[in-house]
């Protein structure tokens, strides 16, 4: 039953809205410090030539090569750099399905502090050099390997605040952003689009590592084995209002299909009907869209054994590490042309979050969080570059005659 009143169901919208912001605001302050890297650095020349890596080693793009030949090495170093992650990512499932999980925890807090000691370490470098900041070799070394520790404490220990925690991992992605922005232009955009590929693939097919990494972890009731964001729960004090935490939802949901049978069986108080009713939309409406941004998910199974899927044991959505990388390096990209671009892929990208978010309203069963933002930054991008600045610069001389 729909109620025409639109303040009836006050806690659903409230909360929700309050966890959209609670990811779109972390996403956009990971794409803005990558956006200043980026103008900051590569304005001053100081960014660095392009860097060599898996995503370079089948071909080294050069400005005299021809369409076809960039065309061409693009796509394979995408093929490689793919192939290479579709076997690590089934590596690590191996290795979490036998319950390695020392050796998986050590090699999470190597790379992290790898990427906040070394990558972190030489962009402060290029900054330091940038803007001529005085600091002597020993002073730099105690705080980076400060930054670098506390890091890797921040992200690894529970008892650490969440927000310090949360900000760590939007440094890891920007530091790795910015080095994914360092790649070829003709890589970079076929990178993108074939982990977009990947990234549905490994989502939605049955045999995909990502998913079969996510059916393991929730069948064992433990957390993935990766870097993940995780937004702070919504927790309201009023009974019947707002989401419940995720181990809680059982029983919500159970006392949901007592009232739903009640009602069948003929409850003699209207207002009661009402009210029950109301409280079993709400369960559901939540179960639907409290659980969206974490690519690698279940596919829609029964209701009462759906909830926590994409959430954390604090009952807070969760949204892969990965994606705020691969946002991050389309808008950086951006940044080297100009910032009409810039505006117009953030803007896609947000609506690409916006589109999956409704998609899982609607069809109830998660999807991956990159393909529609990134297919949108892409088009974006082309029509402002080709299109919409060929007609600013069109009107502008226009003006300027009159």
């Amino acid at each position: 039953m729909a109620d025409g009143n639109p303040n009836s169901n006050p806690g659903v919208l409230e909360s929700l809205g309050e966890e959209i912001v609670r990811i779109v605001a972390p996403v956009s302050a990971c794409m803005l410090l990558v956006v200043l890297l980026v103008t900051s650095l590569h304005a001053g020349g100081d960014g660095g030539s392009a860097v060599t890596s898996i995503a370079t080693i089948a071909y080294s793009e050069e400005a005299s090569d021809s369409f076809w030949d960039k065309l061409e090495g693009a796509l394979l170093n995408s093929l490689v750099f793919v192939v290479v992650i579709t076997v690590l990512t089934f590596l690590l499932v191996l290795l979490f399905y036998f319950r390695c999980m020392r050796f998986l925890k050590s090699y999470m807090v190597f790379s992290s502090f790898v990427v906040l000691g070394l990558l972190g370490g030489q962009i402060f470098l290029f900054l330091i050099a940038r803007f001529y900041v005085p600091i002597d070799v020993v002073t730099f070394s105690l705080l980076l390997l400060n930054f670098s520790v506390v890091g890797v404490m921040a992200v690894f220990l529970s008892k650490v605040p969440i927000l310090v925690n949360q900000g760590y991992l939007v440094t890891i992605g920007v530091l790795v952003a910015y080095w994914f922005t360092l790649l070829p232009e003709w890589t970079t955009w076929a990178l993108l689009v074939a982990m977009s590929l990947y990234d549905l693939a490994a989502v939605l097919l049955p045999g995909g590592p990502l998913r079969l990494l996510v059916e393991l972890a929730i069948s064992r009731d433990e957390e993935l084995p990766a870097l993940v964001y995780e937004a702070r729960p919504v927790e309201q004090n009023q009974p019947g209002a707002g989401r419940r935490l995720w181990r809680e939802r059982r029983d919500t949901a159970t006392n949901s299909s007592s009232n739903l049978n009640g009602l069948e069986a003929g409850n003699p108080n209207p207002q009661s009907q009402e009210a029950n009713l109301v409280v079993a939309e709400e369960d559901a409406a939540v179960s639907a869209v409290t659980a969206p941004l974490l690519p690698p998910q279940l596919e829609r199974r029964r209701e009462e054994d759906a909830e926590g899927i994409g959430l954390g044991s604090s009952g807070a959505i969760k949204l892969g590490l990965g994606d705020f990388i691969f946002y991050s390096v389309l808008v950086g990209r951006a940044a080297l042309y100009d910032f009409m671009t810039v505006y117009a892929c953030y803007l896609a990208i947000m609506a690409g979050l916006a589109i999956t978010l409704l998609l899982l309203a609607v069809y109830r069963k998660a999807l991956p969080a990159l393909p529609v933002s990134i297919a949108l930054g892409i088009l974006f991008y082309l029509l402002t570059r080709y299109s919409l600045e060929v007609f600013m610069v069109q009107c502008s001389t226009n003006l300027l005659m009159f």
